[in-house]
């Protein structure tokens, strides 16, 4: 009892030495004119550099809280890479083994950094294959899966005051339009989306959800048809998107879902680095074209209002893969159309 108090403890302290999170305001002329702006909520600031540093959290205090987790447990997961490298953060602070199942494709930067952390990288060759392999290490070593693609809806209290929801409404109080006409948001695990939507109907505001999903993704399918069996080839930009529908992601939370081609998140993610001066990751372009969209159709249709998506992570992780022209041009293709479209729908 006394490890699990002092586990509890640290991961607590190490909550409040961090500071909130930035919110951005986009400079976009050709839709502030027409009364639509648009905000991004900067997650690459948490210790361990994206928004998965909140899910990694919250699954440490579920799992300890459940009593899975305890001293001298090997903790494992099945990850893209950010949920790993901020779980591997938690687990060296509690003093932990910690083994990150993984996609062969996985970027180095990523493998990297959760191995800075002391944790183990398992790569496999598919997407699909995380599931299965993770829960045979967890077997093997007597340890646990945290599984944060069913855990990850259940993991945050959506009703509390330090759930990412709360704070983008908090932090939105004294703009122009301080509750968002739409929110965008990218779905792994689903948890993120699952959070918002909640606290969204819970606070009673009049805010509409909205997934923007790489093509590959099963979600927009099973959105629209409710049908859980539903499989794909799954996603080609890392961290969102998967080949099977997850646990955590509830539908009936999404307002809309809008599918996004992997070049047209490619050219969004160089986009936004440019008007920004600093590198983001892919999935934070997924993002930027679901805000696009949206906004263009407000601004035909004369609506006025603001748009709140997330900046998830960093563009150095993808230093050599989405940022190296020659691994774009083999893996996505050529994007040159697409960011010349995207910078259309700017003015």
């Amino acid at each position: 009892m006394n490890w699990l108090h002092n586990a509890i403890a640290q991961i607590e302290a190490d909550y409040q030495r961090s500071a909130d999170t930035h919110l951005i305001a986009l400079p976009l002329p050709g839709f502030a004119k027409h009364g639509i702006d648009l905000y991004l909520k900067d997650e690459s600031t948490h210790p361990t550099g994206s928004l998965k540093h909140r899910l990694a959290r919250s699954l440490f205090l579920y799992g300890l809280c459940n009593g899975w987790i305890h001293e001298g447990s090997t903790v494992v997961e099945s990850s893209s890479g950010s949920t790993a490298v901020s779980e591997a953060y938690f687990a060296r602070l509690l003093g932990l083994p910690f083994i990150a199942v993984m996609p062969r494709g996985t970027s180095c930067e990523k493998i990297a950094q959760i191995e800075f952390y002391g944790g183990r990288c398992h790569l496999v060759d598919s997407a699909s294959a995380v599931y299965d392999e993770a829960r045979e290490l967890a077997r093997n070593t007597g340890g646990h899966y945290m599984d944060q693609f069913t855990y990850a809806e259940r993991a945050t209290d959506w009703r509390s005051s330090n759930n990412i929801a709360q704070s983008m409404f908090s932090q939105m109080a004294r703009e122009r339009f301080p509750v968002p006409r739409w929110i965008v948001v990218g779905a792994g695990t689903g948890g993120t989306s699952a959070t918002i939507g909640r606290f969204v109907r819970y606070q009673r505001h009049n805010t509409q959800l909205c997934v923007a999903d790489p093509v590959g993704s099963v979600f927009g399918e099973y959105h629209r048809t409710g049908d859980a069996s539903v499989t794909g080839p799954g996603s080609h930009i890392e961290g969102i998107g998967r080949p099977r529908v997850e646990p955590s992601f509830i539908r009936t939370l999404v307002d809309r879902m809008i599918e996004v081609a992997d070049v047209d998140s490619v050219a969004a993610m160089q986009l936004l680095s440019g008007l920004l001066g600093r590198k983001v990751g892919p999935s934070t372009g997924t993002n930027l074209v679901g805000m696009l969209q949206l906004a263009s159709e407000m601004r035909e249709q004369g609506q006025q209002g603001s748009i709140l998506s997330l900046l998830c992570d960093a563009g150095e992780r993808y230093l050599g893969s989405y940022f190296d022209p020659a691994w774009v041009s083999k893996n996505i293709g050529d994007c040159s159309t697409a960011l010349a479209q995207l910078r259309t729908q700017l003015n």
